[in-house]
């Protein structure tokens, strides 16, 4: 693949032939969160670019942790059955859901590094590890990243599902010490030996201390090694802080080329700029591995921003479904159609809580295949459907307020498919076949005469197959 990117990493400045317009605004709210509604659009239009990056920035400091559950202690002689710890992972699993949808670059973040610091629920099974392992992941998004990997590998979600837990001095476990250097912070083969593994493996060990399951995991010094450890060329009675602060010591330029690598890939474009990565990760670096220095340089950049940055990713299914939900204005939802969209991703291959393995979703061009397309198509159908069946009025509305009530029905068209594209069709002809779907049955002579209008009974079900049209462009699926 060939990068027609331009730009610099210097602020983007809007001119003549780089207008500061709303397919510009959408792309930003799209790749920071799962899009906006009109509102919001609007308002962002009203300000500039790095202002409006900022404002995003500082809501998601600004923002409180999800609150508390009673249970997010809670080990395994506190429940009566199973059925009370299935209840309570759905129930943060809605959570996760409403908070990608309320908090925008905050949610993003966290689905980000969940998939970054990957654990599986499947594997650990308790709804108070799942609870302290997102709250850790909500905690650190915009935070340092050296103290965020510290935290993370002691989360009783990360040492079970790594085998921290395991890892004595009596029989040293090496999963949690590659994985560390190969996935979360340098990269497969990069600054790092065995020896390097064996050694932190040794430094990590004792924290084995659990009483049942699901209760705190303590460290325990009798199964911690004492013995001197040489890692990255230093010797001395290391543990799991040494670990971290010779890693991010001795390793500083690889782990910020890594991780800005990865930042890029996910937020701006799956071919990498290497010009613009370097630059991040000197900015990484000069602010001591903290995060938000890095995402204001990115997000106010030119290159960002550039055209041929824009509609070049493949939305996840998580990104599909919660992003058509937002631009929708989709009121709620409800516990039942979070569970939906849920279950939705899942049978699409994005199971929140449970990516495939340690190394996460592949992301990009791995989510579509000819299995997958289809019932891609299939699940936003649905969301559709329910709009059309439920939420009449609010389809027919979003169409209004899109189009300032227009009864040009070309024009409502238009707007509402360059609103869900992420660019232009194309070719004209594109539009008039989209205008022919919305026109639906009704005679041309009522559009000709300027009879018809969005007050119409038809209203509803015209936007909702003119949405069923799009949900099947092969650029819906990109952003």
């Amino acid at each position: 693949m060939i990068d027609c990117s331009t730009g610099s990493i210097e602020p983007f400045v809007p001119d003549a032939e780089r207008p500061w317009n709303k397919q510009r605004v959408q792309h930003l709210y799209r790749r920071m969160g799962f899009g906006a509604d009109l509102p919001t659009i609007e308002a962002a239009l009203a300000q500039s670019p790095g202002a409006l990056v900022d404002s995003i920035i500082n809501n998601a400091l600004a923002q409180p942790l999800s609150p508390q559950p009673p249970w997010a202690f809670w080990s395994l002689s506190n429940y009566q059955n199973q059925e009370q710890a299935v209840a309570q992972i759905f129930e943060w699993r809605r959570v996760w859901m409403r908070d990608m949808l309320n908090t925008g670059f905050r949610g993003k973040l966290t689905l980000f590094w969940h998939n970054h610091f990957v654990t599986r629920l499947e594997t650990y099974g308790c709804p108070s590890y799942f609870y302290q392992y997102h709250k850790v992941l909500q905690e650190h998004a915009l935070g340092n990243f050296r103290e965020f990997t510290r935290a993370v590998g002691l989360t009783p979600a990360m040492l079970v599902f790594l085998n921290g837990v395991q890892n004595t001095r009596f029989s040293p476990n090496e999963n949690y010490a590659r994985e560390l250097y190969e996935l979360f912070t340098l990269g497969a083969d990069n600054g790092y030996t065995q020896q390097d593994i064996v050694n932190t493996a040794r430094a990590l060990t004792g924290y084995n201390g659990l009483s049942e399951y699901c209760a705190p995991i303590s460290f325990v010094q009798a199964f911690f090694d004492p013995l001197p450890k040489t890692i990255f060329g230093q010797t001395g009675n290391w543990g799991y802080n040494d670990v971290v602060n010779i890693l991010f010591q001795q390793r500083s330029a690889q782990i910020a080329h890594y991780i800005c690598s990865k930042i890029y890939r996910y937020f701006v474009s799956p071919q990498v700029d290497e010009d613009i990565v370097a630059q991040m990760a000197a900015t990484f670096q000069a602010n001591n591995f903290q995060l938000v220095p890095v995402f204001r340089q990115l997000f106010k950049s030119e290159h960002f921003f550039d055209d041929n940055i824009i509609g070049v990713a493949v939305k996840s299914p998580l990104e599909l479904l919660l992003t058509f939900t937002k631009e929708t204005s989709y009121p709620g939802p409800s516990d039942e159609e979070i569970d939906g969209l849920l279950y939705l991703s899942a049978e699409l291959g994005q199971d929140l809580s449970n990516p495939p393995d340690v190394a996460g979703w592949q992301g990009n061009r791995s989510w579509i295949n000819s299995n997958t397309l289809t019932g891609r198509w299939q699940a936003v159908r649905y969301i559709d459907y329910l709009l059309y069946v439920s939420y009449p009025t609010l389809l027919v509305n979003f169409a209004k307020n899109l189009s300032n009530d227009s009864n040009d029905a070309a024009l409502v068209s238009r707007l509402i498919t360059d609103h869900f594209l992420s660019k232009e069709m194309q070719f004209e002809t594109d539009y008039e076949r989209a205008l022919m779907v919305f026109k639906a049955e009704i005679p041309e002579n009522y559009y000709a005469t300027g009879q018809w209008n969005l007050n119409w009974p038809t209203a509803a079900a015209q936007v909702a197959l003119l949405l069923d049209h799009l949900l099947r462009k092969p650029d819906f699926q990109l952003f």
